[in-house]
């Protein structure tokens, strides 16, 4: 299965309170390797940003008026994401919105499975931090050319940190969402089960073998 790396700017915090999406990002990989395939776009919110939102991302309310509206971009959105994994670091904040300029167009919920890399993350480093610069920090990735918060940007970010978080030389873990779409988002669990990698028969055999050569040498020594 292809996975979609996405990400979203908004103009505040709460969907409650009436806030909207004013961009989206996404960026396709193959076996964890990007295709070249983007989705990206900047939209027409209907509202004023809030002052710690404009903070974050730099979108004001001149430039968002002349972008196109949610309704007018949702089809090319939800068939480049149609049967793909969405990986999405805070999946709750983003799908919250997604959901509700769904619903406000008269769309049902996104339904794809989900791998939330903030619940990735909170598991392999308990007590860390978590945010994506903190993990581009721990990965070493350079994330100097986020100065503020840009959907493009912070895709590529993700990319690469849940490239390093979900390393094949641990056992992979592969996220399951359970129903989470069936509930309010704001009360969803998204959980996880640890995948066991089998070696091969051949691996073992090479396995034994290096066993069997060093005990000849540490019985010599």
């Amino acid at each position: 299965m292809k996975e979609i790396v996405l990400d979203t700017e908004t103009t505040g915090l709460s969907v409650q309170e009436g806030h909207r999406i004013v961009e989206i990002a996404c960026i396709e990989l193959d076996n964890l390797i990007p295709t070249g395939n983007k989705f990206h776009t900047c939209l027409n919110p209907e509202r004023k940003v809030s002052e710690q939102a404009f903070k974050i991302h730099g979108f004001d309310d001149n430039f968002l008026s002349k972008q196109k509206k949610f309704s007018e971009i949702k089809d090319v959105f939800l068939n480049f994401i149609k049967n793909k994994k969405l990986i999405i670091h805070n999946a709750e904040f983003d799908l919250a919105h997604l959901n509700n300029e769904l619903s406000l167009a008269g769309n049902k919920k996104i339904s794809n499975e989900v791998i939330d890399t903030l619940i990735l993350a909170r598991d392999k480093f308990p007590g860390s931090q978590v945010s994506l610069d903190a993990l581009c920090k721990r990965y070493r990735i350079d994330n100097s050319k986020r100065t503020q918060h840009n959907a493009l940007l912070d895709c590529d970010l993700l990319s690469k940190v849940y490239i390093n978080l979900i390393d094949q030389k641990e056992p992979a873990l592969d996220f399951r969402n359970n129903d989470i779409f069936n509930k309010d988002v704001g009360n969803s669990n998204i959980e996880y089960f640890k995948k066991i990698v089998v070696p091969s028969d051949e691996e073992i055999k090479n396995h034994q073998k290096y066993i069997k050569e060093n005990l000849k040498k540490n019985n010599f020594n």
